[in-house]
């Protein structure tokens, strides 16, 4: 059981991404992993960050609406969103140009999360779900300078030992996906 005020921060892309490990049809919901999440004790801040084309789409705009939703409606996460940034790229073999839609920010805003926090004493505990390694010397620094304690909550693919060597804990989603599993309707 943990003790204390506990922050969780969401890359929504990772776990998008990631819940594939799960299956190839398998999709978590957001209030049943944070449901899951607090048999350990309660998450005191809880954050999702994510990407989204400008403006959002209707179904998009709704779903953070819904993820804004307090418990038990909805898991009650601050929403803050970034705007997809435009690449272009060009091919190598036959010089063909082509651009991509990309994730940019999110990885900024979480490490700030975590270190602002951390410094401000605003929380003790700190469960992250994301993969990114980036995220490194934020950890590092919220665990050892500030005395924090990290716990991960992620899917087995794309995580990044960087970060698992630094969790206390870490609960793999693949092992409790039936309970937190989306019912479509």
């Amino acid at each position: 059981m943990r003790t204390g005020r506990t922050m969780w921060l969401i890359d929504a892309a990772y776990l998008f991404n990631a819940q594939e490990s799960a299956g190839t049809e398998y999709n978590f919901d957001y209030l049943k992993l944070r449901l899951w999440l607090e048999h350990n004790g309660p998450i005191d801040d809880a954050w999702y960050l994510n990407s989204t084309q400008s403006p959002p789409s209707e179904d998009q705009s709704g779903f953070h609406a819904w993820l804004q939703t307090p418990v038990p409606i909805g898991p009650g996460l601050k929403v803050s969103l970034y705007k997809l940034k435009q690449r272009d790229f060009e091919c190598p073999h036959c010089t063909r140009k082509f651009s991509l839609q990309m994730q940019k920010g999110v990885d900024v805003g979480l490490a700030t999360l975590i270190v602002r926090r951390a410094d401000q004493n605003q929380y003790d505990n700190l469960i992250l779900s994301s993969g990114d390694g980036d995220l490194k010397d934020a950890l590092t620094h919220a665990r050892n300078v500030c005395h924090k304690r990290i716990e991960l909550c992620v899917f087995r693919w794309g995580i990044s030992p960087d970060l698992l060597s630094l969790a206390e804990k870490v609960y793999w989603i693949d092992d409790f996906s039936v309970q937190v599993e989306k019912q479509i309707t």
